[in-house]
C-alpha cells in the first residue's frame, strides 16, 4: 500500500537538541572545508564511579593536510565541568580506566612507535608514564580487571620467537635491494595494503608495581593462523578478560587457504598466562561469532553470532553460552535487528547494544530474562557509549549536527547534551531541514527515504536535486552526519537531496536485507525509481528536470547500472569506486566471500549470475555525462573498474571526467584530498544542473 503522508524524522525537541547553537543566524551552507575541519568526538569512557568522562577528540589541520587525536577529560556532576585536554603530544587514542578510576591508560606514538601510556589522575598529577616499550607497535589493548596485566594485539611474523625478530625482519626488508613479493595463497592484499606475512596476534604482558609492562609479553594466541584483532577494522572488542583475569576469550578466523572466502570466525578461550593452547568454544557454528563479553561471575559468555557461513551481512544475533557446558541460547530471537556490540549493566539483567533501525543508528537495552528490546536513544546516529552504574553517556549525531556528547540515566531518561563541539565554527552555517518519508516500493513493500532541503530554502521555490545512492549494499543512509557523503554539502550549494534505503538496506529486518543478494539491479532499482517518483509528487520544491544521481561502492555500481538502464531523469552521474564489470570484480576483489555470496558462487561456477545485472553489458546504451572517481589503493573494488568505466565513456564520446587519487583507498581520507573530491563533485553537478 502507498503512504500518502510523509513521516517526520524525530520529535521537534530532539531535533532542536542536535541543531547547531547559532544556526538561526546562518549566512551560508556547509562547505567541504567546514566538513573536513570539524572536531570529531569518539570513544567516550566513564570513570569508575561516574565522576568524570574521558573521550577522544580528533582535530584536523587543513593547511597541514593532517589530523591528530587527543584525550580530553570532563568532570561530571549536577553541572558538568569544563573539558580539559589531557594529552598534547604524539597523538592519543583508546582511553581506558583502571578499576579504581585512578589511572587512565591510552595509546600514543609520542615515543616514536605506538605504545601504551598511563596518566595518574588520583591526585598526584604529573606527566604520562610509558607502560610498554615493545619493538613493534601496539594495535589495541585491554587492561585486566585487577590492573596487573595488559592484553595486547601486536602485528608480528607468526614464526618469530620474540618481538625483536619481527622488528629485525622489517628492517632487513626496508634495506633490501630487491622488492619482489612471492605468494602461494590468498590473501595477497587486503583493503589497502599488500600482505607481508605478518599477523595480528594476542599477547599478555604482566605489569610490575610501578605500572611498567614486562619487556617480552606472552603470546596467548599461539597456533592461531588468523588475526586477533581481525583485519582490517578489528579492535579491542575482539577479546575480553574474565572477571578474575585468569582467562581471555577472543574471536578469530582460522581458514588457511580459504580465508578470503570464509566468514567462519570462532570464539576461543585461553588461560591469560598462556599455559595452555586456545580452546574453540563455537566450533559447532560455521558462521561468524564475535565480540565476547563475560558475565560478572565469569560463568557465562555473551557474544554475537551469525547463522549463515559466507554471508557478511547476516543478522548478528545476541547469544549467551554457559562456560561450564550446555547449549548456547539466543537472547532476543524476535528482535529483528543486527547487534553492533555488547555492554552488560551492573545488575546483570540487561545488555546494551546499538543497531541500525528504520533509518537511524539507535541504542537499545535488551532484557536478558525475556529478550525484550527497548529503544533508549533515537533521533539520530548513536556512536560510542559508556555505562557506569546508573549513568549513561553517548555520542549522537544527525543530518543537521556532527556528534555531540549526551548524558542520561541508564534507562535512557533525563537525556541532556553536555558538549558544544564546533559551535564557533558552525555559527554562520545553516543546515538544510530534513524529513523522512516512506512509500510503496518493489512489490508494494514499504521502503523509507529522506529528503533534505537546501540551506537557503524559500517556500515556493524549485531546486535542483542530488539523488544519492548508498553503498554496502547492505548499509543504510539516514539520519546521521557523514564525513564523506554528507547531504549538507549539497544543500549548501542550493540543491535539494534525496536518498532511499532500498531493498537490501539494514535496519528494516533481515529479510529486507537479504532481498538484494542475487538481485543487485532488480528490486533496488525499482525502489529507487518509485522513491524518486514519490518524492517528486510529494515535495513540490524538487525540480525533476534538473537532477544528478551519484553514489559510491555499491552506489557507484548502481550509477553504472543506471547509466544503461534508467537514464531519463538524469542530467549527470557520479560513480565513485563503483563496480563496472561484475565478472572481473569476482576475480579481483580481496574479500571473495562477499561476491560469492551475493552472486551465488564463483564467476566460473555461475557465470550467468554475474552477467545478470552486469553494467558492462549495457555500455552501448550509456549517454549521460559521468564523473568517475577511484583510488589506487582500493583493493575492495580495484582501480581498473573505474578506469574501465571511464574508457567506455571516452570511447563513445560521452562527456566524462576521471578523478584519480594515487594515495587513497576505497575512501578519500586525507583532508586536502577530501576537499578536492567535494569540489570536483560539486563542480560537476553545477556544470550540469545549471544548463
Amino acid at each position: 500500500m502507498a503512504f500518502p503522508t510523509p513521516i517526520r524524522a524525530g520529535l521537534i525537541a530532539g531535533l532542536l537538541t542536535l541543531l547547531p547553537a547559532c544556526a538561526l543566524a546562518a549566512e551560508r551552507g556547509l562547505s567541504p572545508e567546514d566538513l573536513v575541519s570539524l572536531d570529531r568526538v569518539s570513544d567516550p569512557q566513564l570513570r569508575p564511579g561516574a565522576g568524570g568522562l574521558a573521550y577522544v577528540l580528533r582535530e584536523a589541520d587543513l593547511a597541514a593536510n593532517k589530523a591528530s587525536t587527543a584525550i580530553w577529560y570532563q568532570a561530571l556532576g549536577k553541572q558538568p565541568g569544563a573539558a580539559v585536554k589531557l594529552t598534547t603530544q604524539g597523538g592519543a587514542s583508546s582511553p581506558r580506566w583502571s578499576a579504581d578510576g585512578r589511572h587512565l591508560y591510552f595509546l600514543s606514538a609520542r615515543s616514536g612507535s605506538n605504545q601504551v601510556w598511563r596518566l595518574d589522575l588520583g591526585g598526584v598529577g604529573g606527566e604520562a608514564q610509558q607502560v610498554t616499550s615493545f619493538a613493534v607497535d601496539v594495535g589495541n589493548f585491554r587492561l585486566s580487571p585487577k590492573g596487573d596485566a595488559l592484553a595486547l594485539s601486536l602485528e608480528v611474523f607468526p614464526d618469530c620467537p620474540d618481538l625483536a625478530c619481527t622488528a629485525k625482519r622489517l628492517e632487513e626488508k626496508a634495506a633490501a635491494r630487491t622488492t619482489g613479493m612471492s605468494f602461494d595463497k590468498l590473501f595477497v592484499r587486503h583493503w589497502d595494503s599488500w600482505k607481508d606475512g605478518r599477523r595480528n596476534q594476542l599477547f599478555v604482558a604482566r605489569m610490575d608495581g610501578q605500572g611498567k609492562a614486562a619487556a617480552e609479553p606472552v603470546r596467548v594466541s599461539r597456533d592461531i593462523d588468523g588475526d586477533v584483532s581481525s583485519k582490517p577494522f578489528g579492535g579491542d572488542d575482539d577479546y575480553a578478560f574474565s572477571p578474575d583475569g585468569s582467562q581471555i576469550a577472543f574471536s578469530a578466523r582460522i581458514a588457511g587457504r580459504s580465508e578470503p572466502w570464509s566468514t567462519n570466525f570462532d570464539i576461543y578461550l585461553v588461560p591469560a598466562d598462556g599455559s595452555a593452547p586456545p580452546r574453540n568454544l563455537t566450533e559447532d557454528n560455521p558462521a561468524w561469532d564475535a565480540g565476547p563479553v563475560f558475565s560478572a561471575d565469569g560463568k557465562t559468555l555473551y557474544y554475537r553470532a551469525m547463522k549463515r557461513p559466507g554471508f557478511e551481512a547476516d543478522r548478528l544475533a545476541l547469544v549467551k553460552r554457559p562456560l561450564a557446558g550446555g547449549t548456547p541460547v539466543e537472547i532476543a530471537p524476535d528482535w529483528d535487528r543486527s547487534a553492533d556490540g555488547i555492554t552488560l549493566d551492573e545488575t546483570g539483567k540487561h545488555l546494551y547494544t546499538t543497531a541500525y533501525d528504520l533509518g537511524e543508528h539507535r541504542l537499545f537495552r535488551i532484557r536478558l530474562a525475556d529478550g525484550a528490546a527497548q529503544r533508549l536513544v533515537e533521533g539520530g546516529g548513536v556512536g560510542g557509549f559508556s555505562l557506569e552504574g546508573s549513568t549513561l553517556v553517548f555520542t549522537r549525531d544527525s543530518l543537521t549536527s556532527p556528534a555531540q556528547l549526551f548524558l542520561a540515566r541508564a534507562d535512557g531518561s533525563q537525556q541532556r547534551r553536555i558538549s558544544e563541539f564546533n559551535a564557533e565554527r558552525l555559527a554562520a552555517v545553516g543546515m538544510g531541514e530534513y524529513q523522512q518519508f516512506r512509500f510503496a516500493g518493489w512489490n508494494d513493500e514499504t521502503v523509507h527515504g529522506y529528503v533534505v532541503k537546501p540551506w537557503n530554502y524559500k517556500e515556493g521555490g524549485k531546486y535542483p536535486v542530488a539523488f544519492i545512492i548508498h553503498g554496502g549494499p547492505q548499509g543504510s543512509m539516514g539520519n546521521s552526519f557523514h564525513y564523506r557523503w554528507n547531504p549538507q554539502t549539497y544543500a549548501a550549494k542550493g540543491w535539494a537531496v534525496v536518498f532511499i534505503d532500498f531493498h537490501g538496506s539494514t535496519g528494516y529486518g533481515q529479510a529486507f536485507t537479504d532481498s538484494i543478494s542475487g538481485d543487485w539491479g532488480g528490486k533496488p532499482l525499482v525502489d529507487l525509481q518509485k522513491g524518486w517518483q514519490y518524492a517528486l509528487s510529494e515535495f513540490g520544491f524538487l525540480d525533476g528536470e534538473r537532477a544528478c544521481a551519484l553514489g559510491a561502492s555499491y552506489g557507484g555500481y548502481m550509477v553504472n547500472w543506471i547509466a544503461g538502464n534508467w537514464q531519463e531523469p538524469w542530467d549527470c552521474l557520479v560513480s565513485h569506486a563503483g563496480v563496472f564489470d561484475n565478472r572481473m570484480m569476482g576475480y579481483s576483489t580481496e574479500e571473495l566471500w562477499f561476491d560469492e555470496w551475493e552472486m551465488g558462487g564463483t564467476p566460473y561456477e555461475v557465470p550467468a549470475n554475474y552477467e545478470k545485472h552486469n553494467p558492462v553489458a549495457h555500455v552501448a546504451k550509456w549517454k549521460v555525462p559521468m564523473l568517475v572517481i577511484h583510488g589506487q589503493l582500493d583493493y575492495r573494488i580495484p582501480v581498473e573498474q573505474g578506469i574501465g568505466a571511464f574508457t567506455a565513456l571516452q570511447r563513445q564520446g560521452i562527456e566524462s571526467r576521471f578523478l584519480y587519487f594515487p594515495d587513497e583507498n576505497h575512501w578519500i581520507l586525507k583532508p586536502a584530498n577530501s576537499v578536492q573530491w567535494h569540489q570536483a563533485v560539486n563542480d560537476w553537478l553545477a556544470e550540469h544542473l545549471s544548463r
